[in-house]
């Protein structure tokens, strides 16, 4: 095979499964007119129509995901086999592909990496933050990372964080004009900032246990958001109760900017853990990678 058809499949590989000409161009690092150009190519090259092109998606005719299906495997099995080669390598080398929550993503990979990137100079970590429940496989993501109870059973998981807690807090100048919640119940009556996770669009139940009864409350307020510092800010401005990690609030309590209330229905659940597929062919680079994160109590 000629290279540039190899480089077209390539392209043409990339554009069908990301369903889009923009970040299939991200990916492969080149322009989104050469890459339309390349596709174009090739199936003139072929007779054949490859992909529909809308003004919304992009997706792959029936000979076009024909393709896909045959081609898509084997540069799989390419680019792993060219990973594994790293292993002769005197350094591990090479790109590890993970997926968290924005939380988890602060709180437990940024630490860790803070020490291990600069010892393992050719290993690279992209980490996409994402608050859905990613299928790894078909994303294509080395390893993913989710609380304890929400790993499927037929993945590996490494524990890589301790357990964590959630924190009801409001600033003083909120609760001079509201009273302690004493019940979650209560929360009901209290204006709540509320957390939409982005990959569903719902909003997220506060949850609360205490001697066993489990508690889930809708709560209601003027303000959503879908991210940790948004949160923070509103609930130091005194604009409502946040429902927050554990962590994320303990020195703003300790300095009196901010209020803990119902801190006896908050039980400790299983942390974080660093989850993957059972592979046959792991780069030296990912093992490093997994080492570094392993929580170590």
């Amino acid at each position: 095979m000629a290279q540039e058809n190899f480089n077209d499949l390539v392209a043409f590989v990339t554009v069908a499964r990301e369903e889009s000409f923009t970040r299939a161009a991200v990916k492969l690092g080149v322009s989104q007119s050469a890459l339309s150009q390349t596709v174009r190519g090739l199936e003139e090259r072929l007779g054949l129509r490859l992909l529909t092109r809308t003004t919304r998606r992009v997706s792959p005719t029936a000979a076009g995901e024909r393709l896909l299906q045959t081609a898509g495997p084997r540069f799989d099995e390419i680019l792993n086999e060219l990973s594994a080669l790293s292993e002769m390598r005197d350094r591990p080398a090479g790109t590890v592909r993970i997926t968290a929550g924005e939380h988890a993503a602060i709180s437990v990979l940024a630490p860790a990496l803070d020490k291990f990137l600069p010892e393992n100079p050719d290993v690279n970590v992209e980490i996409t933050v994402d608050y859905g429940l990613t299928d790894i496989v078909a994303e294509r993501y080395d390893a993913g990372v989710r609380l304890g109870e929400q790993v499927a059973k037929d993945m590996i998981a490494v524990k890589i964080g301790p357990e964590m807690r959630m924190a009801v807090v409001g600033a003083k100048s909120y609760f001079q004009q509201h009273p302690w919640p004493e019940l979650p119940q209560d929360l009901t009556a209290h204006n709540c900032i509320q957390i939409r996770m982005p990959t569903y669009g719902n909003i997220l139940a506060w949850e609360f246990e205490k001697d066993g009864h489990e508690v889930r409350v809708r709560v209601e307020g003027q303000l959503v958001f879908n991210n940790i510092a948004m949160r923070m800010d509103a609930v130091k401005r005194g604009l409502g109760l946040a429902y927050m990690p554990e962590d994320q609030v303990a020195d703003h309590i300790a300095r009196g900017e901010l209020i803990r209330v119902l801190e006896d229905w908050c039980a400790p659940f299983p942390g974080y853990h660093l989850y993957y597929p059972n592979r046959r062919h792991a780069s030296p680079a990912f093992a490093l990678v997994v080492e570094a994160l392993r929580y170590r109590s």
